[in-house]
């Protein structure tokens, strides 16, 4: 915690010394390949008045195996059968998510953005007999709305805050039939939840670099879970710190490399329908962790034409180091593409 408080400062301090710089007229600009983030970054820049952007964007994640702490970990250690403590032990989750999003702004000053998604989740399992079963788990996730405000734009550099909410809509009663339920749903293990069932706040701040071939950004975002949901339990605070850079390799070309730090706290609280020793996603001590993720992607731009200011990008994403707490599904590769349209 105490690295994200000195990187906000020193973001923080970037900012005071760059308004103190002698303003030229060259502004950073999004109507390059490389002015907009890596796909998988959200709320990475900002429009002019009267300007609106639309945005699709498709995400598979998937995990399989297990990791305890920072070690690989075998499935049958896990298992009472085996002598571990649970009856059944999570193997494979992929999850595909499709991400609905609005841009809107109202100054120069002032962009508002909202972002609907749907998630389609799979849980392969193992029991201590041998067997294997799957659960699936389905819906719209939680919604987001914030705005973003522009600190500065001058001497190709953009600092800009935003600060949002993340609208409870995703359901955290989704059900499946298990082998011990009978033929009957029972209510799904925390991870297989669409959506977090509490109103958090979002906030962030990115800070933004270009020259003539070359970009940089970073941003600093926070995820704030306040409060219980029905269920009496809580998700964990989620802080992230992104950083980026993108080659221009032609005016409708740019390549991307990104380096993101991910702290996720555990889960607060306990869902009584939810025995713990049963399988280990149903055990709020294994959740949570220190992540350090890597990505490559590409940017498609068109700056004329039929298609102009048409962009797709494309991101392949993997972990470089994952520290979970307790036992936890290890996350193999991250793949995002997407379409953005402005006008």
């Amino acid at each position: 915690m105490k690295y994200y408080i000195s990187t906000i400062f020193f973001m923080v301090s970037m900012a005071l010394y760059a308004q103190q710089i002698k303003e030229n007229t060259e502004k950073w600009i999004s109507s390059r390949p490389d002015g907009h983030a890596p796909i998988s970054v959200m709320g990475d820049h900002m429009h002019q008045k009267g300007g609106w952007m639309f945005s699709y964007r498709y995400m598979y994640m998937n995990m399989e195996d297990l990791k305890r702490g920072k070690d690989d970990e075998e499935f049958a250690n896990v298992l009472m059968s085996n002598g571990g403590d649970y009856m059944v032990t999570p193997t494979s989750m992929p999850m595909n998510m499709h991400m609905l999003g609005a841009m809107y702004a109202t100054s120069d000053k002032i962009t508002l953005m909202a972002m609907v998604n749907y998630i389609r989740m799979e849980m392969d399992h193992l029991t201590g007999m041998g067997g294997t079963f799957t659960t699936e788990s389905k819906g719209f996730g939680d919604t987001k709305v914030s705005m973003l405000y522009r600190f500065f734009n001058k001497n190709k550099q953009q600092m800009h805050g935003q600060i949002g909410v993340s609208i409870p809509t995703g359901t955290i009663e989704n059900k499946d039939v298990t082998p011990a339920s009978s033929g009957n749903d029972v209510i799904l293990p925390y991870p297989m939840q669409i959506g977090s069932g509490t109103l958090d706040p979002e906030i962030a701040l990115t800070y933004l670099y270009q020259c003539n071939n070359l970009s940089f950004g970073t941003q600093l975002k926070g995820l704030l879970r306040l409060g219980d949901n029905s269920n009496d339990y809580r998700l964990g605070n989620r802080y992230a710190l992104n950083s980026w850079f993108a080659v221009k390799a032609l005016t409708w070309l740019s390549f991307s490399a990104r380096l993101e730090g991910l702290i996720v706290g555990d889960i607060e609280g306990v869902n009584s329908d939810l025995n713990p020793n049963m399988v280990i996603t149903a055990d709020t001590q294994n959740s949570g962790g220190t992540y350090l993720n890597s990505g490559l992607g590409f940017n498609l731009y068109a700056p004329n034409g039929a298609l102009r200011d048409l962009r797709l990008g494309f991101e392949f994403a993997t972990p470089i180091l994952q520290d979970v707490n307790g036992v936890q599904l290890k996350t193999k590769e991250t793949i995002t593409v997407g379409l953005q349209y402005a006008f």
